[in-house]
């Protein structure tokens, strides 16, 4: 897979990948885990290039992420302060697309509240533009790396069974996940209350479950979601006590789940919410650390396809 050409000048979305650029992606990057294990951690692959970290809604584990990788792969890594800059001062995102791209960055990596800015902010600069979460649009090295986790775990993406649980309708997460995991073969559910599931779900290529019982019953993973209330407007559970109750994982519900599930979250977590703690911390079947050190190196393997320049560019946007 490493003579696979990756012709997609952005990383926007999972949507346009195919299960080869997703394979190409997983392979780099389990060379990174083995190397990210090492005493010595850095490489010069992308030495001389510039990394800007362009956040504009907080995070703590992808900003730090795509730090650390930017760093081991040699990069200059800056990281933009969006809480001051002058976006608060009302200049525009064009705006400040243009100044950024007049520092000549070759790889912007960018979080926005609104989906569909990231996209709109790589049409006006020159370099490579990896969106890090666009509203609840996509999160692609999120999907990338759960994917990196599973298979290393499995052995394979195609076959297996998926049950993705929580609130789909304001994950990012699951939609960038629900297309990977179509992409290579494996099979889909979504279990969640009506309230929390996106209107025509089904026609994303999943199958939906309105309850843990029948949802979880015989899957290989079981991928759990946050409550993401910071994006709800209006009731949309009765009570945090009532939907753990209902929807939260615990090892009642785990028993229905073939006997090796694994059990998976994209954190942060909220224990007690949607996930019990013994089973998040469970280390025979909890990938919950695992997903954070697979996410330093797929996000590596995707600075050093976007990074280097015009010969990893080939080929339209990905859109």
């Amino acid at each position: 897979m490493r003579d696979h050409v990756f012709r997609h000048r952005h990383l926007l979305g999972i949507e346009g990948l195919t299960a080869d650029d997703i394979g190409h992606v997983l392979d780099l990057a389990d060379g990174y885990v083995e190397l990210s294990r090492q005493p010595e951690k850095k490489c010069s692959t992308l030495h001389g290039r510039t990394l800007i970290n362009c956040f504009f809604e907080n995070s703590t584990r992808t900003r730090t992420s795509f730090e650390v990788a930017g760093k081991r792969l040699g990069a200059d890594v800056i990281n933009m302060a969006v809480a001051v800059s002058s976006m608060k001062k009302g200049e525009t995102l064009i705006d400040t697309a243009m100044t950024l791209n007049a520092m000549r960055p070759d790889v912007l990596v960018v979080r926005h509240p609104e989906s569909g800015a990231v996209q709109l902010l790589s049409e006006k600069v020159d370099c490579a533009v990896i969106n890090a979460g666009d509203g609840g649009h996509e999160h692609p090295t999120q999907a990338l790396l759960d994917a990196l986790t599973i298979r290393r775990r499995k052995g394979r993406l195609g076959g297996l069974t998926v049950a993705i649980c929580g609130d789909v309708l304001h994950s990012r997460v699951a939609r960038s996940n629900i297309a990977l995991l179509n992409a290579v073969g494996a099979r889909v559910r979504v279990v969640a209350p009506r309230t929390l599931l996106p209107a025509a779900v089904e026609r994303l290529g999943v199958a939906v479950f309105h309850d843990m019982a029948a949802g979880l019953k015989d899957v290989d993973i079981v991928m759990m979601l946050r409550l993401q209330l910071e994006r709800m407007h209006g009731s949309f559970v009765p009570s945090t006590r009532e939907y753990f109750h209902f929807f939260g994982l615990d090892y009642d519900k785990l028993k229905l789940a073939k006997p090796d599930a694994l059990i998976m979250h994209p954190g942060p977590m909220n224990r007690g919410v949607e996930i019990g703690s013994e089973v998040a911390d469970d280390i025979d079947r909890s990938l919950v650390r695992q997903q954070v050190e697979m996410g330093v190196a797929v996000r590596m393997a995707c600075l050093e396809i976007l990074g280097r320049g015009p010969a990893a560019s080939n080929g339209p946007p990905l859109k």
